[in-house]
């Protein structure tokens, strides 16, 4: 499995604490106190990942709603590995990355989406930005 990286927890608490937001700016709704405890440990242990297996239950259902709320795929339908490339010029994804996308985990999903955006080179982040609708 893979590991969540503590980018993607933030995201998550963040993204819940606009769903649910505090009624007295005090108290935190249930998901967003499940995700911050795996996120203060993350800072407490100086780690930037958690296994993905290793979350508890409640943080990783609510991590779980949180990344369907984000885009599955970073395809943006100009796919160069059906040419040969063995990176693909429209998402940055590899052909390995591509082919077994259906069955990834959300944790291998969100570790690939994390290092196509840090790379930026793939068209998706470029010239094609617009078509990938993010």
């Amino acid at each position: 499995m893979a590991a969540l990286h503590i980018t993607d927890i933030e995201s998550a608490i963040n993204w819940w604490r606009e769903r649910s937001p505090s009624p007295d700016g005090i108290t935190a709704c249930p998901e967003v106190r499940a995700l911050a405890e795996v996120y203060a440990l993350m800072v407490y242990r100086h780690e930037h990942e958690w296994d993905e297996d290793g979350l508890p239950g409640a943080a990783r259902e609510a991590w779980l709603a949180w990344y369907a709320s984000t885009p599955d795929a970073p395809c943006i339908a100009i796919c160069s590995t059906v040419q040969g490339d063995a990176v693909c010029k429209g998402c940055g994804r590899t052909v390995e990355e591509v082919q077994h996308w259906p069955v990834m985990t959300p944790g291998e999903k969100r570790a690939t989406w994390r290092r196509i955006t840090l790379q930026g080179t793939a068209w998706r982040f470029n010239r094609y930005a617009e078509r990938s609708g993010s």
